[in-house]
């Protein structure tokens, strides 16, 4: 063998190692540090939009099944975390089907009593607090308002009017281990309203805490147009963070 064939070989070699060893820490910061998800569907506007991409944390709730690739049911429950808070925004997997991912806000911790009354979210008999936003986007179809939670999270929500068909509800009474999730688009969100659906979020469906939009777009520019991709950026959406 030559000196330039085995030098070949090395080179062809150690780039397979490079490549190798890439996936393999690809894959770990995968499970056990960040994912990144996008997004498909409005329920979440005007906190996220269609076309959005973020990292959601992993190691915030721990770790279960959910959180490794495919979930394989190597173990039950979950390890190394603490329970979700009130207003985070996390993905979970859906528990009518353990493996379709959605994401939404927790507004229902174990034990809490829901109910949403002429729109306006009850938690523990007590109306959450919502206020008008003054400044209402040009030509809007439906009305932003400031959210307060109980424990001071703030966030904006968007109602088409208060007489939608989750507008009124039954109390819920959230079991113990498990979440009351919606999401931000009140009255365009199959959330935990939809017990037959989605329900109440077991702990160890959880995946993670959206954190912050690495990537967003409108949609505007197909695959093969190349030069209106700058245009279809929303770089004003950049790294900012999910809350």
């Amino acid at each position: 063998m030559t000196k330039a064939t085995a030098k070949k070989k090395g080179g062809i070699g150690e780039t397979v190692r490079t490549v190798v060893y890439a996936v393999l820490i690809a894959l770990v910061i995968r499970t056990f540090a960040y994912e990144p998800f996008s997004i498909p569907s409005g329920s979440m506007i005007p906190t996220l939009l269609v076309g959005d991409y973020l990292f959601v944390s992993k190691y915030s709730y721990g770790y279960s099944r959910f959180s490794l690739p495919f979930s394989p049911p190597l173990f039950d429950g979950r390890v190394m975390g603490d329970g979700p808070e009130r207003g985070d925004v996390a993905v979970f997997k859906l528990p009518t089907d353990n493996s379709t991912d959605y994401i939404k806000r927790v507004v229902g911790l174990p034990g809490d009593r829901i109910q949403v009354v002429d729109g306006i979210l009850h938690i523990n008999g007590e109306p959450v607090k919502r206020e008008e936003v003054a400044d209402q986007p040009d030509g809007a179809t439906a009305t932003l308002y400031r959210e307060t939670l109980p424990n001071g999270v703030t966030h904006l929500i968007r109602e088409r009017s208060d007489h939608q068909f989750y507008d009124n509800t039954p109390v819920y009474t959230v079991p113990e281990g498990h979440y009351f999730m919606m999401g931000d688009n009140r009255d365009s969100s199959q959330d935990s309203r939809a017990l037959s659906r989605v329900g109440y979020v077991p702990y160890e469906n959880f995946v993670g805490r959206a954190e912050f939009i690495f990537f967003s777009h409108d949609g505007s520019a197909s695959l093969w147009e190349i030069w209106a991709w700058p245009a279809s950026v929303r770089f004003g959406r950049l790294l900012d963070d999910v809350g």
